[in-house]
Protein backbone atom coordinates (compact mmCIF):
# COMPACT_ATOMS: atom_id res chain seq x y z
CA UNK A 1 0.00 0.00 0.00
CA UNK A 2 2.87 2.39 0.84
CA UNK A 3 4.52 1.74 -2.51
CA UNK A 4 1.19 2.31 -4.27
CA UNK A 5 0.85 5.74 -2.66
CA UNK A 6 4.46 6.90 -3.02
CA UNK A 7 5.36 5.49 -6.46
CA UNK A 8 3.51 8.18 -8.49
CA UNK A 9 5.13 10.91 -6.38
CA UNK A 10 8.66 9.54 -6.86
CA UNK A 11 8.10 9.21 -10.61
CA UNK A 12 6.57 12.69 -10.81
CA UNK A 13 9.41 14.25 -8.83
CA UNK A 14 12.11 12.74 -11.03
CA UNK A 15 10.26 13.85 -14.17
CA UNK A 16 9.69 17.45 -13.05
CA UNK A 17 13.21 17.83 -11.66
CA UNK A 18 14.76 16.77 -14.97
CA UNK A 19 12.42 18.89 -17.10
CA UNK A 20 13.33 21.96 -15.03
CA UNK A 21 16.80 21.85 -16.56
CA UNK A 22 15.37 21.78 -20.09
CA UNK A 23 13.11 24.70 -19.22
CA UNK A 24 16.18 26.67 -18.16
CA UNK A 25 18.00 25.75 -21.38
CA UNK A 26 15.00 26.74 -23.52
CA UNK A 27 14.65 30.10 -21.77
CA UNK A 28 18.39 30.77 -21.98
CA UNK A 29 18.51 30.07 -25.73
CA UNK A 30 15.52 32.38 -26.23
CA UNK A 31 17.25 35.19 -24.33
CA UNK A 32 20.46 34.73 -26.31
CA UNK A 33 18.70 34.68 -29.69
CA UNK A 34 16.47 37.67 -28.88
CA UNK A 35 19.55 39.71 -28.00
CA UNK A 36 21.70 38.70 -30.96
CA UNK A 37 21.82 39.40 -34.68
CA UNK A 38 19.34 36.55 -35.08
CA UNK A 39 16.61 38.34 -33.07
CA UNK A 40 14.67 39.33 -36.21
CA UNK A 41 14.68 35.74 -37.42
CA UNK A 42 13.68 34.44 -33.95
CA UNK A 43 10.65 36.73 -33.61
CA UNK A 44 9.82 36.37 -37.30
CA UNK A 45 9.58 32.59 -37.09
CA UNK A 46 7.27 32.81 -34.07
CA UNK A 47 4.94 35.10 -36.04
CA UNK A 48 4.91 32.79 -39.09
CA UNK A 49 1.45 31.34 -39.75
CA UNK A 50 0.90 27.64 -40.39
CA UNK A 51 -2.35 26.34 -41.88
CA UNK A 52 -3.52 22.86 -40.98
CA UNK A 53 -6.51 21.83 -43.06
CA UNK A 54 -8.04 24.01 -45.74
CA UNK A 55 -8.89 27.71 -45.82
CA UNK A 56 -12.57 26.89 -45.29
CA UNK A 57 -12.07 24.09 -42.77
CA UNK A 58 -8.84 24.33 -40.84
CA UNK A 59 -6.71 26.32 -38.43
CA UNK A 60 -4.38 29.07 -39.53
CA UNK A 61 -2.36 30.17 -36.50
CA UNK A 62 1.06 31.66 -35.90
CA UNK A 63 3.68 29.29 -34.51
CA UNK A 64 3.49 31.15 -31.18
CA UNK A 65 -0.27 30.56 -31.02
CA UNK A 66 0.09 26.91 -32.05
CA UNK A 67 2.35 26.52 -29.02
CA UNK A 68 0.30 28.61 -26.56
CA UNK A 69 -3.22 27.69 -27.68
CA UNK A 70 -2.84 24.12 -28.93
CA UNK A 71 0.23 22.42 -27.47
CA UNK A 72 -0.31 23.95 -24.03
CA UNK A 73 -3.66 22.12 -23.91
CA UNK A 74 -1.61 18.97 -23.35
CA UNK A 75 0.20 20.72 -20.48
CA UNK A 76 -3.09 21.61 -18.80
CA UNK A 77 -4.40 18.11 -19.55
CA UNK A 78 -1.48 16.52 -17.70
CA UNK A 79 -1.61 19.02 -14.84
CA UNK A 80 -5.30 18.26 -14.31
CA UNK A 81 -4.67 14.51 -14.41
CA UNK A 82 -2.06 15.03 -11.67
CA UNK A 83 -4.45 17.14 -9.60
CA UNK A 84 -7.22 14.55 -9.99
CA UNK A 85 -4.91 11.69 -8.98
CA UNK A 86 -3.65 13.60 -5.94
CA UNK A 87 -7.20 14.31 -4.74
CA UNK A 88 -8.33 10.70 -5.25
CA UNK A 89 -5.38 8.66 -3.96
CA UNK A 90 -2.46 11.04 -3.35
CA UNK A 91 -1.30 13.52 -0.74
CA UNK A 92 -4.37 15.71 -1.20
CA UNK A 93 -6.78 12.83 -0.51
CA UNK A 94 -6.18 12.99 3.27
CA UNK A 95 -7.56 16.18 4.86
CA UNK A 96 -4.85 16.52 7.53
CA UNK A 97 -2.00 16.24 5.01
CA UNK A 98 -3.80 18.33 2.39
CA UNK A 99 -4.71 21.25 4.65
CA UNK A 100 -1.19 22.74 4.90
CA UNK A 101 -0.40 22.99 1.15
CA UNK A 102 -3.97 24.12 0.40
CA UNK A 103 -3.87 26.95 2.96
CA UNK A 104 -0.29 27.86 2.00
CA UNK A 105 -1.24 27.96 -1.70
CA UNK A 106 -4.13 30.32 -0.97
CA UNK A 107 -1.74 32.69 0.79
CA UNK A 108 0.79 32.27 -1.99
CA UNK A 109 -1.78 33.35 -4.57
CA UNK A 110 -3.50 36.13 -2.61
CA UNK A 111 -0.54 38.12 -1.25
CA UNK A 112 1.36 38.43 -4.60
CA UNK A 113 -1.86 39.56 -6.31
CA UNK A 114 -2.42 42.20 -3.61
CA UNK A 115 1.15 43.47 -3.93
CA UNK A 116 0.84 43.71 -7.71
CA UNK A 117 -2.46 45.60 -7.45
CA UNK A 118 -1.04 48.09 -4.92
CA UNK A 119 1.96 48.84 -7.18
CA UNK A 120 -0.23 49.17 -10.30
CA UNK A 121 -3.17 50.93 -8.66
CA UNK A 122 -2.48 54.30 -10.29
CA UNK A 123 -2.08 52.81 -13.78
CA UNK A 124 -5.45 51.12 -14.18
CA UNK A 125 -4.73 49.65 -17.61
CA UNK A 126 -2.08 47.34 -16.12
CA UNK A 127 -4.29 45.90 -13.36
CA UNK A 128 -5.24 42.97 -15.63
CA UNK A 129 -1.87 41.46 -14.76
CA UNK A 130 -2.80 40.91 -11.10
CA UNK A 131 -2.69 37.11 -11.42
CA UNK A 132 0.73 36.91 -13.12
CA UNK A 133 2.82 36.55 -9.91
CA UNK A 134 0.35 34.15 -8.25
CA UNK A 135 1.52 30.84 -9.76
CA UNK A 136 4.45 28.54 -8.97
CA UNK A 137 6.35 26.70 -11.70
CA UNK A 138 6.33 23.02 -10.69
CA UNK A 139 9.26 21.94 -12.86
CA UNK A 140 11.61 24.78 -11.97
CA UNK A 141 10.86 24.82 -8.23
CA UNK A 142 11.15 21.04 -7.83
CA UNK A 143 14.23 21.07 -10.06
CA UNK A 144 15.95 23.55 -7.72
CA UNK A 145 14.88 21.53 -4.67
CA UNK A 146 16.28 18.35 -6.24
CA UNK A 147 19.73 19.96 -6.43
CA UNK A 148 19.80 19.83 -2.62
CA UNK A 149 19.28 16.06 -2.68
CA UNK A 150 18.92 14.43 0.74
CA UNK A 151 19.44 17.74 2.55
CA UNK A 152 15.72 18.43 2.22
CA UNK A 153 13.30 15.98 3.88
CA UNK A 154 10.85 14.15 1.66
CA UNK A 155 7.94 15.73 3.55
CA UNK A 156 8.96 19.21 2.33
CA UNK A 157 9.33 17.97 -1.25
CA UNK A 158 5.80 16.58 -1.06
CA UNK A 159 4.62 19.87 0.47
CA UNK A 160 6.13 21.89 -2.41
CA UNK A 161 4.75 19.53 -5.05
CA UNK A 162 1.22 19.60 -3.56
CA UNK A 163 1.35 23.40 -3.16
CA UNK A 164 2.47 23.88 -6.77
CA UNK A 165 -0.29 21.59 -8.02
CA UNK A 166 -2.91 23.56 -6.07
CA UNK A 167 -1.36 26.77 -7.45
CA UNK A 168 -1.90 25.41 -10.94
CA UNK A 169 -5.51 24.57 -10.06
CA UNK A 170 -5.96 28.15 -8.89
CA UNK A 171 -4.40 29.44 -12.12
CA UNK A 172 -6.78 27.28 -14.17
CA UNK A 173 -9.78 28.74 -12.33
CA UNK A 174 -8.45 32.28 -12.75
CA UNK A 175 -7.91 31.78 -16.49
CA UNK A 176 -11.42 30.39 -16.93
CA UNK A 177 -13.18 33.20 -15.06
CA UNK A 178 -11.00 36.28 -15.52
CA UNK A 179 -9.18 35.89 -18.85
CA UNK A 180 -11.95 34.94 -21.21
CA UNK A 181 -12.84 37.20 -24.13
CA UNK A 182 -16.36 38.05 -25.33
CA UNK A 183 -18.37 34.86 -24.93
CA UNK A 184 -20.13 33.14 -27.83
CA UNK A 185 -23.09 31.41 -26.20
CA UNK A 186 -23.84 28.97 -29.03
CA UNK A 187 -20.32 27.57 -28.78
CA UNK A 188 -20.60 27.52 -24.98
CA UNK A 189 -23.68 25.28 -25.34
CA UNK A 190 -21.81 23.00 -27.77
CA UNK A 191 -18.86 22.98 -25.38
CA UNK A 192 -21.14 21.95 -22.50
CA UNK A 193 -22.68 19.25 -24.68
CA UNK A 194 -19.26 17.82 -25.48
CA UNK A 195 -18.35 17.78 -21.81
CA UNK A 196 -21.61 15.99 -20.95
CA UNK A 197 -20.85 13.42 -23.68
CA UNK A 198 -17.46 12.79 -22.06
CA UNK A 199 -19.12 12.32 -18.67
CA UNK A 200 -21.58 9.84 -20.20
CA UNK A 201 -18.88 7.61 -21.71
CA UNK A 202 -17.05 7.80 -18.38
CA UNK A 203 -20.18 6.56 -16.57
CA UNK A 204 -20.59 3.82 -19.17
CA UNK A 205 -17.17 2.52 -18.13
CA UNK A 206 -15.32 3.23 -21.37
CA UNK A 207 -11.60 2.70 -20.73
CA UNK A 208 -10.24 3.28 -24.23
CA UNK A 209 -8.76 6.71 -24.88
CA UNK A 210 -9.88 7.05 -28.52
CA UNK A 211 -13.55 7.97 -27.77
CA UNK A 212 -12.39 10.58 -25.23
CA UNK A 213 -9.89 11.98 -27.73
CA UNK A 214 -12.41 12.27 -30.58
CA UNK A 215 -14.94 14.12 -28.43
CA UNK A 216 -12.07 16.12 -26.92
CA UNK A 217 -11.12 17.47 -30.36
CA UNK A 218 -14.65 18.84 -30.78
CA UNK A 219 -14.46 20.18 -27.22
CA UNK A 220 -11.23 22.04 -28.06
CA UNK A 221 -12.78 23.63 -31.16
CA UNK A 222 -15.94 24.73 -29.34
CA UNK A 223 -13.89 26.11 -26.43
CA UNK A 224 -11.59 27.98 -28.82
CA UNK A 225 -14.57 29.57 -30.58
CA UNK A 226 -16.51 30.28 -27.37
CA UNK A 227 -14.21 33.01 -26.04
CA UNK A 228 -12.88 30.88 -23.16
CA UNK A 229 -9.20 30.13 -23.55
CA UNK A 230 -8.76 26.87 -25.44
CA UNK A 231 -6.48 25.31 -22.81
CA UNK A 232 -9.53 24.92 -20.55
CA UNK A 233 -10.64 22.13 -22.91
CA UNK A 234 -7.61 20.13 -21.74
CA UNK A 235 -8.77 20.61 -18.16
CA UNK A 236 -12.33 19.49 -18.88
CA UNK A 237 -11.15 16.44 -20.85
CA UNK A 238 -8.80 15.37 -18.03
CA UNK A 239 -11.61 15.61 -15.45
CA UNK A 240 -13.56 12.93 -17.32
CA UNK A 241 -10.69 10.43 -17.66
CA UNK A 242 -11.46 7.43 -15.39
CA UNK A 243 -9.16 6.47 -12.53
CA UNK A 244 -9.14 3.17 -10.67
CA UNK A 245 -10.96 2.63 -7.39
CA UNK A 246 -8.66 -0.14 -6.19
CA UNK A 247 -4.93 -0.74 -6.53
CA UNK A 248 -5.34 -3.71 -8.88
CA UNK A 249 -7.83 -1.99 -11.19
CA UNK A 250 -6.74 -0.63 -14.58
CA UNK A 251 -6.44 3.16 -14.63
CA UNK A 252 -6.67 5.04 -17.91
CA UNK A 253 -5.64 8.17 -16.00
CA UNK A 254 -2.34 6.66 -14.86
CA UNK A 255 -1.67 5.19 -18.29
CA UNK A 256 -2.19 8.55 -20.03
CA UNK A 257 -0.17 10.38 -17.39
CA UNK A 258 2.80 8.07 -17.93
CA UNK A 259 2.48 8.16 -21.73
CA UNK A 260 2.06 11.92 -22.21
CA UNK A 261 3.98 13.43 -19.27
CA UNK A 262 7.47 12.90 -20.78
CA UNK A 263 6.37 14.59 -24.03
CA UNK A 264 4.96 17.53 -22.08
CA UNK A 265 7.90 17.80 -19.69
CA UNK A 266 10.68 17.33 -22.23
CA UNK A 267 9.00 18.72 -25.35
CA UNK A 268 6.10 21.11 -24.90
CA UNK A 269 7.28 22.96 -21.79
CA UNK A 270 10.84 23.67 -23.05
CA UNK A 271 9.31 24.71 -26.39
CA UNK A 272 6.95 27.06 -24.53
CA UNK A 273 9.92 28.52 -22.63
CA UNK A 274 11.84 28.98 -25.87
CA UNK A 275 8.89 30.72 -27.57
CA UNK A 276 7.89 32.97 -24.67
CA UNK A 277 11.05 33.90 -22.75
CA UNK A 278 12.68 35.88 -25.55
CA UNK A 279 12.95 39.57 -24.69
CA UNK A 280 15.33 42.27 -25.89
CA UNK A 281 17.49 43.54 -23.02
CA UNK A 282 18.75 46.50 -25.02
CA UNK A 283 18.28 49.67 -23.01
CA UNK A 284 17.15 47.74 -19.93
CA UNK A 285 18.11 49.53 -16.71
CA UNK A 286 17.06 49.74 -13.08
CA UNK A 287 14.52 52.37 -14.10
CA UNK A 288 12.98 49.93 -16.60
CA UNK A 289 12.59 47.35 -13.83
CA UNK A 290 10.88 49.97 -11.67
CA UNK A 291 8.00 50.34 -14.14
CA UNK A 292 4.69 49.19 -12.59
CA UNK A 293 4.29 45.91 -14.53
CA UNK A 294 7.79 44.39 -14.09
CA UNK A 295 8.18 45.80 -10.56
CA UNK A 296 4.76 44.51 -9.50
CA UNK A 297 5.54 41.04 -10.85
CA UNK A 298 9.04 40.99 -9.32
CA UNK A 299 7.77 42.03 -5.88
CA UNK A 300 4.80 39.70 -6.14
CA UNK A 301 6.93 36.68 -6.96
CA UNK A 302 9.90 37.39 -4.71
CA UNK A 303 8.26 39.00 -1.67
CA UNK A 304 4.59 38.10 -2.05
CA UNK A 305 4.99 34.35 -2.57
CA UNK A 306 7.34 33.79 0.37
CA UNK A 307 5.33 36.03 2.69
CA UNK A 308 1.99 34.54 1.70
CA UNK A 309 3.09 30.91 1.82
CA UNK A 310 4.98 31.19 5.11
CA UNK A 311 2.43 33.42 6.89
CA UNK A 312 -0.53 31.24 5.99
CA UNK A 313 1.47 28.08 6.83
CA UNK A 314 2.51 29.53 10.20
CA UNK A 315 -1.04 30.50 11.13
CA UNK A 316 -2.52 27.17 10.02
CA UNK A 317 0.01 25.21 12.09
CA UNK A 318 -0.28 27.50 15.14
CA UNK A 319 -4.09 27.26 15.11
CA UNK A 320 -3.93 23.46 14.66
CA UNK A 321 -5.52 23.44 11.20
CA UNK A 322 -2.44 21.66 9.87
CA UNK A 323 0.76 19.98 11.01
CA UNK A 324 4.41 20.84 10.44
CA UNK A 325 5.93 18.49 7.80
CA UNK A 326 7.97 15.72 9.45
CA UNK A 327 11.74 16.26 9.97
CA UNK A 328 11.25 19.95 9.22
CA UNK A 329 11.30 23.28 11.07
CA UNK A 330 10.23 26.88 10.49
CA UNK A 331 13.36 28.01 8.65
CA UNK A 332 13.27 25.04 6.26
CA UNK A 333 9.59 25.65 5.63
CA UNK A 334 10.38 29.31 4.95
CA UNK A 335 13.13 28.29 2.49
CA UNK A 336 10.65 26.19 0.51
CA UNK A 337 8.25 29.14 0.62
CA UNK A 338 10.89 31.29 -1.06
CA UNK A 339 11.19 28.74 -3.89
CA UNK A 340 7.47 29.10 -4.63
CA UNK A 341 8.39 32.51 -6.06
CA UNK A 342 9.70 30.72 -9.16
CA UNK A 343 6.76 31.52 -11.42
CA UNK A 344 8.05 31.18 -14.98
CA UNK A 345 5.84 28.89 -17.13
CA UNK A 346 2.42 29.69 -15.67
CA UNK A 347 3.31 33.34 -14.97
CA UNK A 348 4.38 33.88 -18.59
CA UNK A 349 1.25 32.08 -19.78
CA UNK A 350 -1.06 34.25 -17.65
CA UNK A 351 0.91 37.32 -18.78
CA UNK A 352 0.17 36.47 -22.41
CA UNK A 353 -3.53 36.26 -21.60
CA UNK A 354 -3.60 39.40 -19.44
CA UNK A 355 -2.00 41.62 -22.07
CA UNK A 356 -3.08 39.89 -25.25
CA UNK A 357 -4.34 43.24 -26.55
CA UNK A 358 -1.53 45.31 -25.01
CA UNK A 359 1.67 43.80 -26.34
CA UNK A 360 3.68 46.81 -25.19
CA UNK A 361 3.54 45.39 -21.66
CA UNK A 362 4.79 41.90 -22.57
CA UNK A 363 8.49 42.79 -22.36
CA UNK A 364 7.83 44.09 -18.85
CA UNK A 365 6.04 40.84 -17.98
CA UNK A 366 9.01 38.77 -19.16
CA UNK A 367 11.53 40.95 -17.31
CA UNK A 368 9.49 40.82 -14.10
CA UNK A 369 8.92 37.06 -14.28
CA UNK A 370 12.58 36.28 -15.08
CA UNK A 371 14.01 38.59 -12.41
CA UNK A 372 11.52 37.55 -9.70
CA UNK A 373 12.03 33.86 -10.46
CA UNK A 374 15.83 34.26 -10.50
CA UNK A 375 15.90 36.04 -7.13
CA UNK A 376 13.61 33.39 -5.62
CA UNK A 377 15.82 30.62 -7.01
CA UNK A 378 19.05 32.07 -5.62
CA UNK A 379 17.69 32.99 -2.19
CA UNK A 380 15.69 29.78 -1.71
CA UNK A 381 18.56 27.52 -2.77
CA UNK A 382 21.21 29.31 -0.70
CA UNK A 383 18.97 29.51 2.39
CA UNK A 384 18.13 25.80 2.31
CA UNK A 385 21.78 24.96 1.60
CA UNK A 386 22.88 26.87 4.71
CA UNK A 387 20.22 25.55 7.13
CA UNK A 388 20.21 21.89 6.08
CA UNK A 389 22.81 19.16 6.40
CA UNK A 390 23.38 16.27 4.01
CA UNK A 391 21.77 13.03 5.16
CA UNK A 392 23.50 9.72 4.67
Amino acid sequence: MINYITAPFKWFFRLEAASGLLLLIGASIALVLSNSDLSGYYFGVLKTHILIGTQNFGLNLSILHWINDVLMCFFFFIVTLEIKREFIHGELSRPKQASLPIIAAIGGMAVPAIIYVIINLETGNTLRGWAIPSATDIAFSIGVLSLLGSRVPVSLKIFLMALAIIDDLGAIIIIAFFYSTELQYMYLILMLGSFIALLVINKLGVKKFLPYLLIGLFLWHFTYESGIHSTISGVLLALTIPHRNHEKDFSLLLKLEHVFSPYVAFGIMPLFAFANAGVSLEGISVNTLMNPVPFGILCGLFFGKQIGVFLFSYLSIKFKFAEMPSNSNWIKLYGVGVLTGIGFTMSLFVGNLAFIENNQYMDGVKIGVLSGSLLSTLMGYLLLLLVTSKRK
